[in-house]
């Protein structure tokens, strides 16, 4: 009975230091030799692992940009322009400095201009809603409004506002890393430059209804009546399937769109208050 125990034992040892050793020499064989300055790369960046570089994490956008013959490509949207510098700087390259961006949210229909005309009462969760029906008002095309580009933000970035029961974007929180824009199954969220000053205009509606339907459905909504586009000075709007859009790299923010629109669905963020305009007091004759 001892020498069989002994015998196994000494069998299971031999099996087991052969099978290390097969390992070790297939190991050695397969072996990928991996470039140190991948590490050194990675521990230039800010280590959020959001994806909004594109890459899965930022180990693998380290290695992105170490195998790179360019980084113009490539833009760390967390670590910005600074963080991209560390890195061409590091790899004997130079990067062109990017307009920093922000997200913004184009659904203006708050609970008063856009009322509810049935209850959704399932899990909470756009893409779950968005999969079931149009949702619970009657346009199509704006925000549900269970948050999911609240859970997705590892920034504390946007909340939604009970009030108006849409999302809010927090500026300074915010690093454009683009998962609240992937999130929504409407497609109401989008990433735009920040603009001189953190100023910006845009078209706070995508509903791409024709007028009186989506005038009908949200008193804010975008009617497609093209004035906004003939006061524009710059030719930075475009009318598309009766929806205006503004396009932030040709916009000189100039806000002559901003009061022409008659539905207010354009915005203007982070303007000083507009001053009215006196009314000139009618020459006496004497």
């Amino acid at each position: 009975m001892t020498t069989t125990i002994l015998f196994t034992v000494v069998s299971l040892s031999v099996l087991g230091l052969l099978l290390a050793l097969v390992l070790y020499l297939v190991a050695q064989k397969f072996k990928v030799e991996e470039d140190p300055r991948i590490d050194d790369v990675e521990a230039i960046l800010p280590g959020a692992n959001c994806g909004g570089c594109g890459y899965a994490g930022c180990r693998a956008f380290a290695e992105g940009c170490v195998k790179a013959d360019s980084l113009d490509a490539l833009y760390c949207p967390v670590g910005g322009n600074d963080t991209m510098k560390n890195v061409a700087s590091y790899l004997g390259m130079e990067v062109a400095e990017k307009a920093p961006q922000v997200a913004v949210v184009r659904c203006n229909g708050n609970c008063d201009s856009r009322p509810k005309t049935n209850h959704y009462d399932g899990y909470s969760s756009c893409a779950v809603m968005a999969s079931l029906y149009a949702g619970d008002t009657a346009c199509s095309f704006g925000c549900l409004g269970q948050g999911d580009c609240v859970v997705v933000c590892n920034f504390d970035a946007i909340k939604m506002d009970p009030r108006t029961g849409l999302p809010e974007v927090d500026q300074d929180k915010c690093t454009a890393c683009g998962a609240c824009v992937k999130a929504c199954p409407k497609f109401i969220i989008e990433l735009r430059n920040k603009g001189p000053k953190n100023r910006r205009i845009f078209v706070s509606c995508i509903n791409k209804d024709k007028g009186g339907v989506a005038r009908k459905a949200c008193a804010v909504a975008c009617i497609g009546c093209f004035k906004c586009q003939k006061v524009c000075p710059f030719d930075a709007i475009t009318m598309s399937n009766n929806l205006a859009y503004i396009d932030y790299n040709k916009c000189k923010l100039c806000r002559k769109c901003v009061t022409e629109c008659p539905t207010h669905a354009i915005w203007e963020v982070n303007f000083p208050v507009r001053v009215p305009k006196k009314e000139e007091e009618p020459v006496v004759e004497q």
